[in-house]
């Protein structure tokens, strides 16, 4: 039996890598290089366009919780960002490059995987398939998946952060550190005074936007992905409270907290390219060069990327999908990644296991198994498919979806500890891994 992967992206490539272990012959329908979507560069399976930032990994994290979960169903992405990642503090950060060629590699070294280069158009609802095509999926594939669903689109728009290289900053203007003093070095900070801030906050409410030529389709900016030029229309000290937050730092040059900071992250292993953290947006890139040249040490940053900002779509999830990414109206098809409304790489990638994993079940390859609401997979899983949810959007990985423990605990440190251990004793218990971890927990000074 064959089973069809369409798209090799996070989510496509944990399905198909998943099922390819399990001794199940996998097709894996990838379109790039023959065509590549407004927003793809790169040959390479698992591309990273919006951030290298993989999020927090500390276990008592949201994020956290969520990888590990992921490393017990032996997730490839979480495998290839261990292997790949770069200095960023308390975050998972990976070069981008070696992060998609890692996949790539054990992707196309698969025996059990055939890739196949080519664009796909139509679903065969009775044939075992997995979609994974993404949140840019357009095209005759698109009017094919509108038919399946019987259910219309929820298109929203997604922003990326402009990237500079690291010789081009002016280092006697900024200073090296992470908040609080969390991971070192490894984000170089921009700080503002107050009257530079005003400025450069005027300058930015004010910059030209880049047309988005999506007619039909009102603009509708998901919260995870604001471009900072719609965040500044919030209110003046609103990127304060933000990205751009000075709480945890200290400016060496003057002995006190800056009045607003722009961080920077490695993009890059080497550490020669930099990311604008929080900084996705639809600036025009002349504009994007006047404005951002306003922070201090970026007056004569070099862009080697600036923001763009294309269409994501995703399904009325909740209305098409089951807790197992499987359709209701057609159990043989399931959908993973951002199109099945997920949002987040890892989050994406975790999507795709779960997808396969139930796949498996249902061909007597795996136990079949109700991941509880109270394991990250479990609440992202039942979130999707959750049919109470009005206006249904994106969600990411965070302890929002997961139900009280039984007893409340003040100390949020100690209270998210004691959510990964009632996660991590079930996968225990249900034999997905031989032991649990200890998290570490940080005492207040």
């Amino acid at each position: 039996m064959k089973i069809k992967v369409l798209g090799a992206g996070l989510a496509g490539t944990e399905a198909a890598y998943f099922l390819a272990n399990l001794g199940l012959e996998v097709e894996l329908f990838e379109m790039k290089p023959q065509k590549f979507s407004p927003a793809h560069k790169s040959e390479g399976f698992a591309e990273l366009i919006c951030s290298n930032s993989l999020k927090a990994k500390r276990l008592n994290s949201a994020a956290g919780l969520l990888k590990w979960e992921m490393s017990c169903l032996g997730s490839l992405c979480v495998e290839a960002a261990l292997k790949c990642q770069v200095p960023a503090g308390g975050a998972l950060a990976v070069d981008r490059d070696l992060f998609s060629a890692y996949i790539t590699e054990k992707i196309k070294g698969h025996p059990n995987i055939i890739v196949k280069h080519q664009e796909v158009a139509d679903i065969n609802p009775d044939e075992y398939t997995i979609v994974a095509t993404g949140p840019l999926t357009d095209g005759r594939l698109y009017e094919s998946i509108k038919n399946l669903c019987s259910e219309d689109y929820l298109n929203f728009f997604d922003a990326a952060a402009p990237i500079v290289t690291a010789d081009s900053i002016d280092y006697s203007k900024v200073f090296s550190e992470s908040r609080y003093g969390k991971g070192g070095d490894d984000y170089i900070n921009c700080p503002f005074n107050k009257a530079e801030y005003e400025q450069f906050y005027e300058a930015l409410i004010s910059a030209k936007r880049a047309i988005l030529h999506d007619a039909d389709n009102p603009l509708k900016v998901y919260e995870g992905c604001m471009p900072i030029e719609v965040l500044a229309t919030r209110g003046k000290d609103a990127m304060r409270f933000g990205p751009l937050k000075p709480v945890g730092l200290r400016d060496p040059n003057t002995g006190h907290r800056p009045w607003a900071v722009v961080q920077l992250r490695k993009e890059n292993s080497k550490g020669t390219m930099l990311n604008l953290v929080g900084f996705q947006t639809n600036l025009k890139f002349g504009e994007q060069k006047r404005v951002f040249g306003m922070i201090p040490g970026l007056e004569s940053a070099e862009f080697v990327r600036y923001g763009v900002m294309h269409r994501n779509s995703f399904l009325n999830s909740p209305k098409v999908l089951n807790k197992d990414f499987s359709m209701k109206k057609y159990p043989k098809v399931s959908f993973a990644g951002q199109i099945s409304g997920v949002e987040g790489y890892m989050e994406s990638a975790a999507s795709g296991i779960m997808a396969a994993y139930h796949l498996a079940a249902d061909l007597g390859l795996k136990t079949k198994v109700d991941f509880p609401e109270y394991t990250m997979l479990g609440a992202l899983s039942g979130y999707i498919s959750d049919e109470t949810v009005k206006d249904f959007q994106p969600m990411g990985a965070n302890f929002g979806v997961l139900p009280p423990l039984d007893e409340h605990i003040r100390d949020k440190q100690k209270r998210y500890a004691e959510l990964f251990y009632r996660s991590a004793n079930w996968f225990k218990c249900n034999g997905f891994c031989e032991s649990v971890p200890t998290v570490e927990i940080e005492e207040k000074s």
